[in-house]
């Protein structure tokens, strides 16, 4: 039995310097705002669920998408109001923007003057406190966005805090994800480009890896006698909240900080389950674990 006990406190300390390792030090993070600024194309993220969900996926997400709304000069109007163009909403944000921007904007502008527009409305988001912006590029359905989303690359070689990401070729293959208007999204489409801008969001740093179990095997338990482990996290937004999809072996117990303790009371055998880890931003993720008690 002492082996036995040695051997779940070994695994406890190598559990908790793997967190400490690995996990804590993102885990100790806040999510990082990112504001997403768009015009009707972006609304069907807004108008999807499952599409928000995927954006805000570790990160604090502050939406502001509005149909009509121009990059300068007034927006359009839609049902008699004409909402802020970007450069007004930025401004009129002022701090709370915050450090990463997320625009995709740009379809109700105009060829003509859109190169100038774009240097305006990034002078006034590097203004505001914009350390990190992403552009996304127009679906090329009509001829003048290919024009402007070259507009968007040239722009990009003078702002280093400028990252294009490319809804335009990202999109090419799939008209299924349009509406008969080859621009506006239904379901498939927002959901794509949700996933588009998460990827973006990740691949900067801005999004943390998604939360993951990083437990993948459980000291064995002694029937009768006490046990104690902790499953172990990594990557996400902590602090971590742990829970069970199946009723635990009679006998243990699972703490919401992943600690499992007690005595097992249940015949000798494999006893598998599946175990739940969920983020600070209400991410989570299961990994299925089996349980050996001698």
């Amino acid at each position: 039995m002492a082996r036995a006990l040695a051997g779940v406190a070994a695994f406890v300390v190598l559990g908790m310097l793997s967190v400490g390792a690995t996990a804590a030090p993102r885990g100790q993070e806040k999510p990082q705002q990112v504001t997403l600024i768009g015009d009707s194309v972006a609304d069907a993220i807004a108008g999807t669920r499952t599409a928000v969900v995927e954006v805000r996926r570790e990160i604090s997400l502050n939406l502001q998408v509005a149909p009509c709304r121009r990059v300068a000069g007034d927006s359009c109007p839609y049902n008699g109001v004409r909402p802020p163009n970007l450069i007004q909403l930025v401004q009129s944000l002022g701090p709370a923007l915050g450090p990463n921007v997320v625009v995709a904007v740009g379809y109700n502008d105009f060829e003509s003057s859109f190169s100038q527009d774009v240097a305006s409305a990034l002078a006034a988001l590097e203004s505001a406190g914009a350390k990190r912006i992403f552009w996304l590029t127009l679906r090329a359905a009509r001829h003048p966005y290919l024009t402007m989303n070259a507009a968007l690359v040239a722009a990009a070689a003078n702002h280093p805090d400028l990252t294009i990401v490319d809804w335009n070729v990202y999109s090419r293959s799939h008209p299924d994800w349009f509406q008969s208007d080859g621009i506006h999204l239904n379901y498939a489409g927002a959901m794509s480009m949700a996933t588009l801008i998460h990827e973006a969001l990740e691949k900067a740093g801005v999004a943390a890896p998604d939360v993951r179990v990083k437990t993948a095997k459980l000291p064995v338990a002694r029937r009768g006698s006490a046990y104690s482990a902790r499953f172990v996290g990594a990557a996400g937004i902590g602090p971590y909240r742990w829970s069970l999809l199946e009723r635990a072996p009679a006998g243990l117990h699972l703490e919401p900080d992943g600690t499992v303790w007690g005595r097992p009371r249940v015949a000798v055998g494999a006893y598998t389950f599946n175990v739940r880890v969920t983020d600070s931003t209400g991410t989570s993720t299961t990994r299925r674990l089996t349980l050996h008690v001698r």
